[in-house]
């Protein structure tokens, strides 16, 4: 029983470890005008928990709905091109922005039999495709500064824009390390700027510039009992987008998750993630200062494991209630993933041999 626990437990990894993906970073509406590389879930239960070798298909439905105040909404406006530059601005406390997306995510995954450095390597991509609709509303005041002096400045503002399309290409790589019930990873992805991106156009779902993602992980399994703890720490350096001369910051990001296995098919838990950007944005296109911003996130998670003929299918849905938000919008998010992945060996059947 414990050890089929451990079996089944090990491909469970694969899905909550890497099912929450970056490949939303616009939706999730930090930095330039509050839009980050990394959405926050990107790593959250069994991050850390070694895998069965072989390719891994993973799919998902993501979906997200926040909103922002002033802040976002004045940062929107100057990365648009919408505000003189020379202009003093003070944006009205009703000003908002809201954006609601709706994403399909396909992640290949492939986990090699043969370790590198003790530790077992797994190397994949993302692609999204998807919609993305953002309103921008309120009303922008301040001083136009010229040569008879200041001009008073008022202007209201309603923008709506939508889009279908894809999101930027994502490659990712990792290395885990299992010590008994102590797991441990590493991993780097980042962003190749592909996707549907325009500086003059409110709705994006790429993000207009490349960026380095790097962190380490740890997951603590007990088979014995079915409870799990994992904790993945990251930090993005993001390069400068060319368009609109605008860098971001250095963002650093923390995501955890619990659960237990209640039998050999069905877990359920609490995940969460904490991101705060910890540079200043910076480059002639910052009109708006440091800008640094925050959120916290916590749901619930809940997931299923069922036979696929000869391979195993996993179905997970988790969410996200954010809040502590700054300079960055906020609001809620749920996904919808499924997995097909090499069913983990039987008692009858030997364990895939991994040899040093």
């Amino acid at each position: 029983m414990c050890e089929a626990r451990r079996r089944h437990s090990t491909v469970v990894a694969a899905m909550i470890g890497l099912g929450a993906l970056a490949a939303a970073p616009t939706t999730a509406l930090a930095d330039e005008g509050g839009v980050s590389f990394w959405v926050p879930g990107f790593f959250g239960s069994l991050a850390a928990a070694p895998l069965v070798p072989g390719l891994t298909q993973t799919n998902i439905y993501y979906h997200d709905k926040v909103s922002a105040g002033a802040d976002v909404a004045l940062a929107r406006q100057f990365s648009l091109g919408r505000v003189p530059v020379n202009l003093q601005v003070q944006a009205n406390l009703n000003a908002s922005l809201n954006a609601q997306a709706d994403l399909g995510f396909v992640f290949p995954l492939y986990t090699f039999a043969t370790p590198l450095l003790g530790g077992q390597v797994s190397a994949g991509f993302l692609a999204a495709y998807g919609r993305l609709d953002t309103t921008l509303a309120g009303t922008l005041s301040g001083v136009l500064t010229t040569p008879l002096g200041g001009v008073q400045f008022a202007r209201s503002d309603s923008i709506n824009s939508t889009l279908w399309g894809f999101g930027d290409l994502l490659p990712l790589v990792s290395i885990r390390w299992n010590q008994g019930v102590n797991n441990y990873m590493v991993y780097a992805t980042g962003d190749i700027p592909v996707g549907a991106y325009d500086s003059t156009r409110l709705s994006n779902i790429g993000i207009g510039h490349g960026a380095l993602d790097f962190g380490a992980g740890y997951t603590y399994l007990n088979p014995e009992t079915g409870n799990e703890f994992s904790a993945t720490l990251g930090f993005t350096y993001n390069y400068i987008n060319n368009s609109t001369q605008y860098q971001n910051g250095v963002d650093m990001h923390l995501g955890w998750g619990t659960s237990h296995f209640f039998t050999k098919q069905l877990m359920a838990g609490l995940v969460g993630y904490v991101y705060k950007e910890i540079g200043c944005d910076s480059g002639q296109g910052d009109h708006v200062g440091c800008f640094q911003s925050q959120v916290v996130g916590i749901g619930p998670q809940i997931g299923f494991i069922f036979p696929v003929g000869d391979l195993q299918g996993y179905l997970n849905l988790k969410g996200y209630k954010e809040f502590a938000a700054q300079n960055r919008a906020d609001g809620w998010n749920t996904w919808v993933t499924f997995t097909i992945s090499p069913a983990p060996p039987t008692a009858s059947q030997p364990k895939p041999r991994i040899t040093k």
